[in-house]
């Protein structure tokens, strides 16, 4: 029983160690994310969406690399698209640049694996998109296509993330209160989606690697040719990621503890591709679009994830460039120590004070999502002698078509978008 116990603390207690590894870069990561968001305009690129060819994948992809790392939010957002007519190919080149060219999920790669990794993943996503699109056919033909969009124009509209920038130049959004504000309140709503796949993968990371090696071992195959081994890692890592339910920034712990433990560099990569289809994303996807078609783009995506993995780590193996020695469980769960970790996460966590002080000075609650709006920016509505701000206008049209006495039950998602 002490023996039980005492795993269940260094459980806890690596938990957190990981996490104070990577704070600082966590808070500086979604820092640069929200100012993306609120400060680059959307509406336009939005617009270039329709159609296939080059230029709207291309356009996809830029998108996606200057949103949220919210794998529900990407999926959501990507939906809403194709509902507008943007391509099969576009909504998915988003989906997968959302989710692995943003610059958090980077940054905590870099600090927890090293920067091969981090180069790895961003030249795997726009490898990942190129495979999607020439396959894409081979999977998902044009009629399907079109009968997944009339799906998708049949559900709810849903919930997205709204972009809050207002039309000024760098230097005014620099002295402007009003811009700073767009940035918290898209800081924080990211924090809001994704703070539970956060804890889950330090939470997972800390108990997993309490497992010895010998777990590993018998989990990935060792003693085999090394062609074998690697597809078999690069098949394996996009499983596991299914089985542990964790997706977006959560990932990367469980990378780390599962490349310290001896997966191969193309099966990390292939993992942390794999946040995009996990079961609840799949089952979201079948509501979206319908059986079919969710059948299809999953088996395309889980196709192209493997795939992108196996040449990232062909690439990488001719240019020298896999790291030879692997982080020892001492190395990912660092002690707490005076030295410029200790100084660089104090001064995330006054960055994440100041952006949540700022939303709660300027801020108001969406009633229907659960959202943190700017007051002075919402949409309002008085009712019962009482005044409302929402996000959107899908959250003020659903607020209008629900029976007053329900609305003490929310916050909560939109059935289309559950809370990340």
């Amino acid at each position: 029983m002490t023996g039980v116990l005492t795993t269940i603390g260094d459980g806890f207690k690596d938990a957190f160690l990981m996490a104070w590894e990577v704070w600082w870069a966590l808070v500086l990561g979604f820092a640069i994310s929200a100012i993306v968001q609120a400060w680059v305009p959307r509406e336009r690129i939005q617009n270039a969406l329709g159609g296939s060819g080059f230029r709207p994948v291309a356009v996809a992809t830029a998108l996606g690399a200057a949103s949220s790392s919210c794998s529900y939010a990407a999926i959501a957002i990507a939906k809403s698209l194709f509902q507008k007519g943007a391509s099969a190919a576009s909504a998915l080149a988003f989906q997968f640049s959302s989710t692995n060219l943003v610059v958090e999920l980077g940054i905590v790669m870099w600090v927890l694996i090293g920067w091969q990794f981090t180069l790895a993943e961003f030249i795997g996503g726009l490898v990942l998109i190129a495979i999607m699109t020439v396959l894409l056919r081979l999977f998902v033909s044009k009629r399907l296509e079109e009968q997944a969009r009339e799906h998708a124009q049949e559900a709810d509209s849903g919930h997205q993330h709204h972009s809050a920038g207002e039309h000024m130049t760098i230097r005014q959004r620099l002295t402007s209160a009003s811009a700073w504000s767009d940035v918290a309140h898209n800081f924080r709503n990211d924090w809001s989606m994704v703070w539970k796949e956060i804890l889950i993968g330090f939470l997972l990371a800390g108990f997993i690697g309490q497992l010895p090696n010998s777990f590993f071992n018998a989990l990935f195959i060792t003693e085999a040719p090394a062609g074998l081994k690697l597809i078999e890692n690069a098949i394996i890592g996009p499983i596991i990621a299914v089985l542990s339910f964790v997706c977006s920034v959560g990932n990367v712990p469980l990378a780390a503890v599962l490349w310290s433990g001896g997966i191969s560099f193309a099966g990390v990569i292939a993992f942390i591709f794999a946040d995009l289809i996990v079961v609840p994303i799949v089952l979201i996807y079948r509501k979206y679009y319908g059986d079919t078609y969710t059948k299809r783009i999953v088996a395309l995506m889980f196709v192209t994830m493997v795939a992108a993995a196996l040449i990232v780590d062909g690439l990488f193996s001719v240019a020298g460039l896999i790291p030879q020695a692997r982080p020892t469980r001492a190395d990912i769960f660092s002690q707490v120590k005076i030295d410029y970790k200790l100084f660089t996460n104090i001064l995330g966590v006054a960055v994440f004070a100041a952006f949540f002080a700022l939303t709660m000075r300027r801020g108001v609650t969406d009633p229907v999502c659960g959202m943190k709006v700017d007051k002075a920016k919402a949409l309002r509505m008085d009712f019962a002698d009482e005044t409302f701000y929402f996000c959107s206008e899908h959250c003020l049209h659903a607020f209008e078509t629900t029976p007053p006495n329900t609305w003490g039950k929310w916050p909560l998602a939109s059935a289309d978008q559950p809370a990340d």
